[in-house]
C-alpha cells in the first residue's frame, strides 16, 4: 500500500533521556540533540496503552516463545504506535527511538508480528521457536540482500510453516535477518533447491537498546515547550474566531480524543461554550456516558440531539448494511439530527469548534482550517487543532490530566459508530468482543446472510463493508479463499413490485452531495446494461452481473443505488432517470413508443424487449418520454 503524506513527521527522540520529542531539535530537559524517528507516513503516532502493550507481548510470545514479548517491549519504556497503510490494519511499534517491529492484521488469519532488525536482535537471545538457522556460507549472500535458499538452511524450528514470519540466525545464534518462510521447516531442511525464506530486513544497523526507563509524566515535561506553543496558538485562533463572528459558538463534541482536546482548548481560551453532541443511536454506551461525564465535570451546558429510534435499524430493511461506498447511515443518523439541532438552537447561525485534523485522512487534509458547512446553512466550522498530529493531542490531554474515552484503552485508535463500515476488520473484532451493543448487529448480519443465501465468508471477512470492493481486497480475498469476491457477495434474487426509497444530502463522512437509494427488489444488471447507454457513454459493469456504473451513478444487483456529484439537482435527476431505466429494462410492454421517439434509430425490439445500439445513441434522452411501464404503476419515490 502506498504511503500517504498528510503533513510533516514531527516525531523525534532524545536518546539521552530516552523520550519522544515532538518538533524540537534539542531536548528541553538535557539539552541534547534529538533525532527524527523514521516512521511510515502519515506518521500520526499515538501512545501504546496497557492493553496494547499486553497484546504485543502476547503476540511475540506466541510466535517466538515465552519471554520474547518482555525483551521486545521492556517494562518502564515509552512505547508508541504508528498506523501505517495496509489492506486492513498495521501498526509500527516504536520504543527506544526506533521501530522495533510491526503488527499486522491479515484477512483470514488475524494478527502477526513482523520483526524489524531491532526487534529481531532483542528477541534473538531468548526465542525458542520461529527461527531458521543458516549455514555460515550463506550469511554473506543474505547480507547482500539475497533470499535464503534451501541449500543454505542448516536447521529450523519444526513448527515453522510456509508464510510464517521468521528470524534467520547463524550457527552461533547471531541474528542475520528477518523474513517470510516460503517452505515448511522439514521441506527447507531437506530440499536442495528453492527459496526457503524470503528476506525482509538484514543486519545492516547497530543494535540500539537503552536501559533508561521513563514515564508519560517525563514525556510531558520534556515536551512542555511545544505543548505551550501549540496550545497558545490555538487559544489565539479561538479568540480571534469568536471576536470576528457575531454568532453563538459551540464545541462539537463526539466523545473522541480530538473533540476533547478542542473542548479543553476553548476552556484555556477563557470560554465556557455549550457542548453539542449528536447521539446517532449507534454510539458506544461508554461514549454517551463519557460525553455526559465530561460536560458535568467542567460544568458546561449540553445540547444533545438524538437520531430517531428506528433511524438505522428501521431502514436496514430498505437499504441493507451500509458500506464504505454506500454510507446512507450518515444521512439518517448524523446529517439529519445535526441539521435539526442547529436549526432548532441556532437559527441565525453558529460557530462550531470541531476537532478536525489534517493527519486523519486525505479528505480532511484538503479542507481549510475554517470552512462553511455545505450541508448545514449558517454553520461555520473551525478547527483549532488542524495541524496537530495524534501525539500532540494525546500529550495535551495527558498534560491537562483529562479523562478520556475508555475505548482507546481497549485497542481502538479512533472512536465512532460501533458498526461503522469504515472500520477495519481488526477493529470490528475488538468491538465484537467488548461492546454490549454489537450482538444486535451480529444477529442482523447472521439473519441477512441466511435469508440471502450468502456464504460464511461474507460476514466473517466483513465483505458487507463494500458494495464494490477495491482490487486490493478482491485479490486478497481470492488469495485467502480461492474464490472471487463477486461469488462471495452474490445474493439470492428478491421479487415483488419495483419501488425506490432514498436518502440524500451532503455527507459528513464523504465530501460532496450524494443520494443513496434502495430498490425494493433485485435488479437484473444484464438487462439494465442493454439500455444504460441512454444515460451516458461511460459505462462500467461487473462481468458477474453484480453492478453497473454510468457516469457518477452506480446500481448494484441487490438493489442498492448511489448517485454522486457537485450539483444537487443533477444528482437527483440522475437517480430518477436511472430508476426509470431499471423499470423500462425489466417491465417493458413492447409498445414501441420509445423506439418511435428516437431520432437516431438507435432502439429496436428483440425477444420482447427494447435493445439499444450504443454506437448510434447520442444521449439525447428523447426516448425517455411517457412509458406505460413507468407511468402506469404504483410507485414510492420522493426526492
Amino acid at each position: 500500500m502506498a504511503a500517504v503524506r498528510l503533513g510533516k513527521n514531527h516525531l523525534r527522540w532524545c536518546f539521552n533521556c530516552n523520550l519522544p520529542i515532538l518538533e524540537d531539535a534539542v531536548c528541553s530537559i538535557c539539552g541534547s540533540d534529538t533525532k527524527e524517528v523514521d516512521v511510515t507516513p502519515p506518521g500520526d503516532v499515538r501512545p501504546a496503552f496497557r492493553h496494547d502493550l499486553e497484546f504485543i507481548r502476547e503476540l511475540a510470545d506466541s510466535q517466538f516463545g515465552p519471554g520474547s514479548g518482555d525483551v521486545l517491549i521492556p517494562d518502564g519504556h515509552i512505547v508508541l504506535l504508528n498506523k501505517a497503510p495496509s489492506l486492513d490494519r498495521m501498526d509500527e511499534i516504536i520504543t527506544d527511538g526506533s521501530v522495533v517491529a510491526t503488527m499486522r492484521y491479515d484477512i483470514g488469519s488475524g494478527w502477526k508480528l513482523l520483526n524489524r532488525m531491532q526487534g529481531a536482535m532483542r528477541i534473538g537471545n531468548v526465542m525458542t521457536k520461529g527461527f531458521v538457522v543458516c549455514d555460515p556460507s550463506a550469511v554473506r549472500f543474505i547480507r547482500e540482500n539475497k533470499n535464503l535458499m534451501a541449500p543454505g538452511v542448516v536447521d529450523a524450528h519444526p513448527d515453522v510453516k510456509d508464510d510464517d514470519e521468521v528470524i534467520i540466525i547463524d550457527t552461533e545464534r547471531n541474528v542475520i535477518a528477518t523474513g517470510l518462510a516460503r517452505m515448511n521447516a522439514d521441506e527447507m531442511i531437506k530440499s536442495d533447491r528453492g527459496i526457503a525464506v524470503k528476506k525482509k530486513w538484514v543486519d545492516k544497523e547497530e543494535f540500539l537498546q537503552i536501559d533508561k526507563k521513563a514515564t508519560w509524566d517525563d514525556v510531558i515535561d520534556a515536551n512542555r515547550p511545544v505543548l505551550e506553543r501549540r496550545s497558545n496558538e490555538a487559544v489565539v485562533f479561538i479568540n480571534d474566531m469568536v471576536s470576528k463572528n457575531d454568532i453563538p459558538a459551540v464545541v462539537s463534541f463526539s466523545g473522541g480524543k480530538d473533540s476533547l482536546a478542542t473542548l479543553l482548548l476553548t476552556l484555556d481560551a477563557g470560554h465556557r461554550l455549550p457542548v453539542l453532541f449528536i447521539d446517532t443511536g449507534l454510539e458506544f454506551s461508554e461514549t454517551v456516558e463519557h460525553v455526559h461525564d465530561t460536560v458535568k465535570r467542567y460544568d458546561l451546558e449540553l445540547i444533545e440531539e438524538k437520531a430517531p429510534t428506528d433511524a438505522f435499524f428501521g431502514n436496514l430493511i430498505h437499504f441493507g448494511p451500509p458500506a464504505k461506498d454506500f454510507r446512507w447511515c450518515c444521512k439518517t443518523n448524523k446529517l439529519g439530527p445535526t441539521v435539526n439541532a442547529i436549526l432548532k438552537n441556532f437559527p441565525n447561525g453558529v460557530l462550531s469548534f470541531i476537532g478536525q485534523r489534517k493527519y486523519e485522512s486525505e479528505a480532511r487534509h484538503s479542507k481549510p482550517r475554517v470552512w462553511k458547512n455545505p450541508w448545514t446553512p449558517g454553520q461555520i466550522g473551525a478547527s483549532p487543532i488542524q495541524s496537530w498530529n495524534s501525539l500532540h493531542v494525546w500529550m495535551y490531554i495527558f498534560w491537562k490530566k483529562a479523562e478520556f474515552n475508555v475505548w482507546y484503552t481497549r485497542g481502538l485508535d479512533r472512536i465512532g459508530c460501533f458498526l461503522c463500515p469504515a472500520s477495519d476488520l481488526s477493529e470490528l473484532d475488538i468491538v465484537k468482543g467488548k461492546s454490549d451493543r454489537y450482538e444486535q448487529w451480529d444477529t442482523y448480519l447472521n439473519d441477512l446472510s441466511s435469508s440471502r443465501g450468502l456464504p460464511d465468508e461474507w460476514k466473517g471477512y466483513g465483505l458487507w463493508r463494500w458494495k464494490k470492493a477495491p482490487d486490493s481486497i478482491r485479490e486478497e480475498v481470492m488469495r485467502v479463499t480461492g474464490k472471487d469476491i463477486t461469488e462471495l457477495k452474490k445474493q439470492s434474487a428478491r421479487s415483488g413490485p419495483l419501488f425506490l426509497k432514498v436518502q440524500e444530502g451532503h455527507s459528513p463522512c464523504v465530501l460532496g452531495f450524494s443520494v443513496e437509494g434502495a430498490v425494493s427488489r433485485s435488479v437484473d444488471i444484464d438487462k439494465l446494461k442493454r439500455l444504460a447507454g441512454i444515460l451516458g457513454k461511460n459505462i462500467e459493469a461487473d462481468d458477474g452481473g453484480q453492478w453497473l456504473s454510468v457516469n457518477n451513478i452506480t446500481v448494484f444487483r441487490e438493489g442498492s443505488m448511489i448517485s454522486k456529484g457537485a450539483d444537487e439537482n443533477n444528482v437527483r435527476k440522475a437517480m430518477r432517470k436511472m430508476f426509470d431505466l431499471i423499470i423500462r429494462s425489466e417491465q417493458c410492454v413492447c409498445c414501441s413508443l420509445c423506439i418511435a421517439r428516437c431520432p437516431e434509430s438507435a432502439l429496436s425490439l428483440k425477444d420482447n424487449s427494447v435493445i439499444l445500439d450504443h454506437e448510434k445513441c447520442v444521449q439525447c434522452e428523447k426516448c425517455l418520454g411517457p412509458c406505460p411501464a413507468v407511468n402506469f404503476r404504483e410507485e414510492e419515490f420522493s426526492l
